[in-house]
């Protein structure tokens, strides 16, 4: 589970988001039959709410995948951000897995947005740094109430590909195949976060500069962070799964173990999130990303096609 939470004196809006692991990952929480009404991914819950800046966390990377590979940067240093687990303030604080996230949603709200400007670009932020958790390979729902009392919601859950059928993950004498509806290409939904997160941008945005709430997670991805020694642990803990369930191996992999201040340097997601900051939703639904995604699909033996992604709507 992960907590994100912002608040601001004097004015409330809740936002819940229920976000999934990436693309062609491991996933062990969903103890379905087949079905083809199952969300096909793997969940964890993000939940906002909000009410203006300051911020406190926790953080962990575990496991997460790019559409296509790119080599590591690394680099041996000590990380230069202390991760706090309370905090203090008088005007507003932001709540988040991993301080850099954090730093980034308060940097918003100085800004002057509001809660789900800053809601956005941590969910960005996040799927930089904890991807596990809030990343743009998944999806979510989210649940608003004003400082009026009025409410809202918005469901960008993955859905089921258009030519999923019930009987896809059973064998010949109707069994289920143990595995093939939770990790792999064929268990993977229609992603839904970016649509959601650019929805909720054009209904409830203060600030109104898309490229302003994706750009700080653009540069993360490009010039890195360093990762915590738990972090590093639980990326040598899942090589394995990296290398089985990708066809072509993600930036994760590498020959020597992770190390505590190394510098994870995500070029391939930065290009995705150059693509999604310059041109919304259609960066990632349409064009060069999702033919990536197609074509991996293909590779894999994934269903998902250029009509799934071209055609998924929030709603």
């Amino acid at each position: 589970m992960t907590i994100v939470q912002v608040f601001i004196r004097k004015r409330k809006l809740g936002l819940t988001d229920v976000n999934n692991a990436n693309l062609f990952m491991k996933s062990n929480q969903i103890k379905q039959k087949p079905s083809i009404f199952m969300r096909i991914s793997l969940s964890t819950f993000l939940y906002f709410l909000c009410l203006n800046f300051s911020f406190a966390q926790t953080t962990a990377l575990k496991n997460t995948a790019n559409f296509s590979s790119a080599k590591a940067k690394i680099v041996k240093q000590t990380p230069v951000y202390n991760i706090n687990k309370s905090v203090f303030a008088k005007k507003a604080m932001v709540v988040s897995a991993h301080p850099l996230a954090s730093k980034i949603g308060t940097e918003i709200l100085k800004m002057g947005g509001n809660a789900i400007d800053a809601a956005i670009a941590i969910q960005f932020a996040l799927a930089v740094v904890y991807p596990q958790a809030g990343n743009i390979g998944g999806g979510g729902f989210m649940v608003l109430r004003n400082a009026n009392g009025g409410t809202n919601t918005l469901d960008y859950r993955e859905i089921a590909p258009a030519s999923a059928s019930h009987d896809m993950y059973l064998d010949k004498n109707g069994n289920t195949i143990p595995g093939l509806s939770l990790n792999g290409h064929l268990a993977a939904g229609i992603p839904g976060s970016v649509d959601g997160m650019y929805e909720s941008f054009l209904k409830y945005s203060k600030i109104k500069n898309w490229r302003k709430l994706v750009n700080p997670a653009f540069r993360l991805a490009k010039m890195g962070f360093r990762i915590t020694k738990q972090e590093a642990d639980n990326l040598n803990e899942l090589q394995n799964d990296f290398k089985k369930y990708n066809t072509t191996l993600p930036v994760f992999v590498r020959p020597l173990p992770w190390k505590e201040g190394d510098l994870l340097v995500q070029t391939d997601l930065a290009t995705t999130l150059k693509a999604i900051r310059n041109e919304g939703k259609k960066g990632f639904y349409e064009g060069e990303v999702a033919a990536k995604i197609v074509a991996e699909m293909q590779k894999g033996g994934g269903i998902i096609t250029f009509d799934d992604l071209k055609n998924y709507r929030s709603k």
